[in-house]
């Protein structure tokens, strides 16, 4: 008898290690549904190489125009050749040819791009720290006299349009250092006096921006100061006799302009933590700003004029601003604090609509940066707001914008035949600038280092699963780098708004989480923890297709 039920015991053992040997080696095979999301992920690669490699001609091209002495690259290439500035090379060619380095070629970033940056902080500070415009020929300042409100005009630019992208990816790194000198050195010179203290100026723009930098960089430095001058300014828009809809006759809905609204809104996010107090005098202000735009500012599609006058309520600039994902930002950061629905459906309907009538919109007179901004809007509120029509536009969109770095669509087609020149001025950076946030929309914020031309990275978020396909033409070594909730690990912020010239977070490693990496490919498993996938996962592959599922484990550590 207890023989028996010994070979009983033994079978049913047998018949269970079995099954569970089956239910193993099921994990390392796709099902339908991860399937058919590899299948898109692999057509994600695609896109993915064409704008990575996109970028990289863009790059390249434009530094044959770099000054052979200094290596800084001039303003424009049709024009103002002789000068490098710090609001139009600086602020929007520069920093993304920056950003294209660091996720594609770590030679180029670690040497000429940060060469560069030497040179500029070396050869242009004029004022303390603060940069002025350089002639190449005259081995100096293109002028001679010094004129402040030029200066901090430019520092600003640099600041927000460039600097600060860099630094929401980077983390700290000398261009963050950069940053927070040329912003301390602005407000040393801070010498408008109001009712409120001292701000650098009245000029709106450059003030939209300083309250946009000030609400992060209060958060990611924790230093009180930048928080105390931010609010200097939103007393004297909000509080004043300078309110963007109350007191202005024309308010730009588009850029150089637009920033006061958006710039306002982070600052009401960022008190709403830190001043609780203050966010209370400031709410019926701000909610009489959003709702006058929404009143008066809008197409019958729900998009934004370029400028109206906001006391009238006549429109002074009737095209529809390809800026409009900038202000849509300000509505829905003060619907994400406080849930008013009108702002998040009025972000809504101008989302919904594009697909349906703005593709191959003429946004900017076809110009490629009113292309860049348009998509880059959508696609930072697609990451809140994922409605499929929207992605379909930014898909059909970012195609017409890549076209138009192509010799048969360009305005110069004889000088800037066979180049990565798209349009030969400083808003070509804002070309890379986009692509790159697509791209990496694509790879769910998954990088692959080092870049090569014929490597090919998607990914797709299916429910709390990230299938990755990658795609060579011959063996890679390398790491595959997962993105970290960057609102948190670099800029300190209590909550990811939507923001200019952020890079939209899209799958992210949680803290103290535990991950199963499946190559379904080489049917291998492994366990990383969440700083082992955002310092880079080693692999080692052979040429082909490449198939992945990233999956959180049920228990933490």
């Amino acid at each position: 008898m207890k023989t028996l039920q010994l070979y009983l015991i033994l079978i049913l053992t047998s018949v269970f290690l079995l099954s569970c040997n089956q239910s193993s080696d099921n994990t390392h095979e796709p099902t339908p549904n991860q399937q058919k999301a590899l299948k898109q992920a692999q057509a994600n690669g695609i896109l993915v190489n064409v704008g990575l490699e996109r970028c990289r001609r863009f790059v390249k091209d434009w530094l044959v125009h770099a000054d052979s002495t200094t290596g800084l690259i001039p303003r424009n290439l049709n024009e103002s050749t002789d000068i490098w500035n710090a609001k139009d090379a600086a602020a929007d060619n520069y920093p993304f040819m920056v950003l294209t380095a660091a996720i594609t070629d770590q030679a180029l970033f670690d040497g000429r791009m940060t060469e560069m940056l030497k040179n500029e902080t070396r050869l242009t500070s004029r004022i303390d720290r603060l940069p002025d415009t350089y002639s190449f020929s005259k081995k100096g300042f293109d002028s001679p006299e010094v004129d402040l409100k030029s200066i901090l005009f430019g520092s600003s630019e640099y600041i927000k349009d460039g600097l600060l992208p860099l630094t929401e990816w980077l983390g700290e790194s000398p261009w963050s250092e950069r940053m927070i000198g040329i912003l301390e050195d602005m407000w040393k010179h801070a010498e408008v006096e109001t009712d409120y203290g001292n701000i650098v100026s009245t000029n709106v723009e450059l003030n939209g921006e300083m309250l946009q930098v000030l609400s992060r960089v209060y958060w990611m430095t924790g230093e009180q100061k930048y928080l105390d001058w931010a609010i200097r300014l939103g007393d004297y828009y909000l509080l004043g006799n300078h309110h963007p809809t109350k007191d202005f006759a024309e308010l730009r809905l588009r850029d150089h302009g637009c920033e006061v609204v958006s710039g306002l809104c982070e600052l009401y996010v960022t008190i709403s933590y830190a001043a609780n107090e203050k966010k209370e005098t400031y709410q019926p202000q701000i909610y009489a700003m959003l709702d006058r735009i929404l009143e008066v500012g809008r197409n019958e599609d729900g998009l934004f004029y370029d400028a109206i006058n906001p006391q009238t309520g006549d429109v002074t600039k009737s095209r529809v601003a390809d800026n409009f994902g900038y202000t849509f930002n300000a509505f829905y950061s003060v619907y994400q604090i406080d849930s008013v629905e009108a702002y998040r459906t009025a972000t809504l309907k101008a989302l919904e609509i594009l697909n349906e009538k703005y593709r191959n919109n003429d946004w900017e007179d076809g110009s490629s940066d009113g292309y860049a901004d348009a998509i880059e809007g959508a696609l930072n509120l697609y990451a809140r707001e994922p409605i499929a029509s929207t992605a379909a536009w930014i898909d059909s969109e970012t195609q017409v914008m890549w076209s138009l770095q192509d010799t048969s669509l360009r305005k110069n087609t004889e000088q800037w035949r066979s180049s990565g020149v798209i349009e030969g001025w400083h808003g070509d950076g804002n070309f890379a600038r986009t692509t790159i946030m697509y791209c990496l929309w694509k790879t769910q914020g998954v990088t692959a280092y080092p870049w090569r031309s014929d490597l090919q990275i998607g990914a797709v978020l299916k429910e709390d699963d990230l299938l990755i396909s990658l795609t060579l033409d011959k063996d890679w070594t390398g790491i595959l780098k997962f993105d970290t909730p960057r609102h948190k690990t670099i800029m300190n912020m209590p909550f990811d708004w939507p923001r200019i010239n952020q890079f939209p977070e899209w799958f992210t490693v949680e803290k103290g989480r535990n991950y199963d990496l499946t190559n379904y490919t080489t049917k291998n498993q492994q366990i990383f923890t969440n700083q082992q996938l955002s310092d880079g996962v080693p692999l080692s592959l052979t040429k082909g297709v490449h198939q992945f599922l990233l999956k959180k484990k049920n228990t933490e550590q």
